[in-house]
């Protein structure tokens, strides 16, 4: 399943830890859907929760290269657990791509399953509806309680859920898809990101007009802070999307997003949690930005031409080198994460300096873009 490449050493032996570790944990796991590590064991969320694809997408790359019939089992028991969450309607909102671009649509590209190719157009058509023509943007998330009015709220994060609209116009022959999504990235593109490339977590929008009413801070720090995931998100998001169109202005914007991004590394090469935090806040690192972010300037290494590619292609690999030799778990029985220091949430005080289901899934992407796997999900 890979191609004929000199991969280093090192990224073998994270690949064959993760491998072993990962079928470990579909003892205890099985077809739940873990989010954090909680005292060494992942907790198990409900499975409308937003990251519910990313242990079944974790099963179906190391699937893919080792063919251990072991992680498809599960991961195809997690996408029929997402049936219902998929029937029900009411609990979806815009990460309906992070789920099922890693359940089904992987399912299908890896295995030609033609129940999964319909669960992901169907999925597909759920996303596209929560679109807003005035503002141009994918409404993030429904009322989370009665009287919430979020009904103008975009996120960054849903930059990595297009790639879903990109594959259901391809499918179908339908532009609509694809129409839908370039517009949510042309305004990614105008709203999110900054001129020095730092990026917006939420951007409020006038459901009504479309008028930007302002940025929040959301999982940053502050709304003019620069929350590294989110940056993650875009630099990722935006380079998938020209890997989609051939636009230049998403290249564009990808280039001065993984530009800040890489110029805002410590010394280990691993994010911190927030870019722009003052003195008194601790700055925990957040490996899933890490992870997330060299996965996402491999793809842009490969989309550049050969006097920058080693621009983004270097800084990659260090990211992922330094999650391998310093942040790995994979001597630790007691730790059921592969990445350990991911920060969920500061400021809610949610999942802090703990591994993350999310930074996990990245990492293990990261290798598999590293030896040169074919089958990436959300190409």
């Amino acid at each position: 399943m890979a191609e004929d490449r000199n991969v280093p050493a090192w990224v073998e032996e994270a690949w064959d830890k993760a491998l072993e570790k990962t079928i470990r944990n579909t003892e205890r796991i099985g077809s739940g859907f873990p989010h954090a590590s909680v005292e060494g064991k992942y907790d198990l969320a409900e499975p409308n929760w937003w990251m519910a694809g990313f242990w079944p997408g974790m099963l179906w790359l190391l699937y893919a290269e080792s063919c251990d019939e072991r992680l498809k089992t599960v991961a195809e028991q997690c996408e029929e657990r997402l049936d219902g969450v998929l029937d029900e309607y009411t609990r979806l909102d815009h990460d309906i791509g992070f789920m099922w671009t890693l359940t089904s649509l992987a399912s299908w590209k890896l295995l030609g399953n033609e129940v999964s190719r319909k669960r992901a157009l169907k999925a597909a058509n759920f996303l596209a509806a929560r679109f807003n023509l005035a503002g141009r943007y994918i409404r993030a998330w429904n009322p989370w309680s009665e009287n919430d009015q979020n009904a103008g709220f975009a996120i960054i994060d849903c930059s990595m859920n297009t790639p879903l609209l990109y594959w259901a116009s391809e499918a179908s022959g339908d532009p609509r898809y694809r129409h839908i999504a370039e517009a949510h990235m042309d305004t990614v593109v105008q709203h999110f990101v900054r001129a020095d490339g730092s990026v917006y977590h939420i951007v409020d929008f006038d459901p009504w007009t479309g008028e930007r009413r302002g940025g929040i801070g959301g999982q940053g720090f502050a709304a003019e802070s620069a929350w590294s995931r989110g940056t993650a998100w875009a630099l990722y998001g935006l380079t998938l999307s020209y890997h989609h169109t051939g636009k230049q202005a998403y290249l564009d914007a990808a280039k001065r997003v993984a530009h800040f991004f890489i110029a805002n590394l410590p010394e280990d090469s691993v994010p911190h949690w927030d870019f722009r935090l003052p003195p008194e806040i601790v700055k925990y690192r957040d490996s899933s930005a890490g992870a997330i972010a060299a996965s996402g300037l491999l793809l842009l290494a490969e989309k550049v031409g050969p006097l920058e590619d080693h621009l983004y292609r270097g800084p990659a690999e260090r990211i992922l080198e330094s999650l391998y030799r310093n942040y790995g778990a994979w001597d630790n029985a007691e730790e059921e994460g592969l990445v350990t220091h991911g920060t969920s949430h500061y400021p809610e005080g949610r999942n802090i300096d703990v591994p993350l289901i999310y930074g996990d899934y990245y990492f293990v992407e990261g290798l598999a873009r590293l030896k040169g796997t074919r089958t990436i999900f959300w190409e």
